[in-house]
């Protein structure tokens, strides 16, 4: 088990913050907040479960805050949470099955894929013509099945490609695509953290701790995002990723 000192708390928790702000902005707080437990120097897999823990917490918070403002349309996120159940929990199955340096190989390809949607992915406010109702919930629910194994076996980004896929795929407005991908991710969130738990890799008392910050965080997110709409936080994203992929380039070679 790895140890925990006051200097991780200082590094881990003040970027939990700032990912749970822009998780609910426009998602892809997991950009910041799995990179500050590895930068914190926690193998991959305790890294991921323990930021399932503290994001869920965030999460939680901003899905019911969009929810009370109605921007989660329930008759098509349920069947996407169900999907997500399915697909996070095989996500998560599949990481643990594959070796730490294996995961930081495979880190070094999806950074850069990462930073590069975050860095091209244009104004989401745009209005699209919406499809009929049953083509829209097949689409949300292979995004949620799809993303959902990509949130188990990693995570960063999550939020930002459900909205991308929301919007652009199943044709959402803005504001519902935000509050069904909200909900989507604490499906995600709950179903891998559970798979974390039962395989002793997450650890409680940070991960409770920085999820005290996360819910902060998003708490003023949704507060920002309903006054204001998607905000550019891509350069925050692009420098977090920069670093956390120095950090893997040194430690493997």
């Amino acid at each position: 088990m790895p140890s925990i000192t006051l200097l991780t708390y200082l590094i881990v928790c003040p970027l939990v913050f700032l990912g749970g702000f822009v998780d609910a902005i426009a998602g892809g707080g997991g950009l910041i907040s799995l990179p500050a437990y590895m930068i914190a120097g926690f193998p991959p897999h305790f890294a991921i479960g323990t930021n399932k823990l503290s994001a869920g917490m965030g999460t939680l918070v901003s899905t019911y805050r969009f929810g009370r403002s109605g921007n989660i349309p329930w008759k098509s996120a349920i069947p996407c949470v169900v999907m997500a159940v399915f697909g996070s929990a095989a996500g998560a199955r599949l990481a643990l099955l594959v070796d730490a340096d294996v995961f930081k190989i495979i880190m070094l390809v999806i950074i850069p894929v990462t930073a590069y949607y975050v860095f091209k992915t244009k104004n989401l406010d745009v209005e699209r013509e919406p499809l009929n109702p049953g083509n829209t919930i097949f689409r949300a629910c292979l995004a949620a099945l799809v993303i959902g194994v990509y949130d188990g076996f990693y995570g960063p980004g999550t939020g930002t490609f459900l909205i991308l896929l929301l919007t652009s795929f199943a044709r959402f407005t803005l504001g519902n695509a935000n509050g069904t991908a909200k909900a989507i991710n604490l499906t995600t969130n709950i179903t891998s953290l559970v798979v974390y738990l039962m395989n002793a890799k997450v650890l409680i008392p940070l991960g409770l701790v920085a999820g005290v910050f996360g819910i902060v965080g998003n708490y003023i997110g949704v507060s920002f995002f309903n006054e204001k709409g998607s905000k550019a936080v891509k350069p925050i994203m692009i420098v977090v990723l920069t670093l956390f992929f120095i950090k893997i380039l040194t430690e493997l070679f």
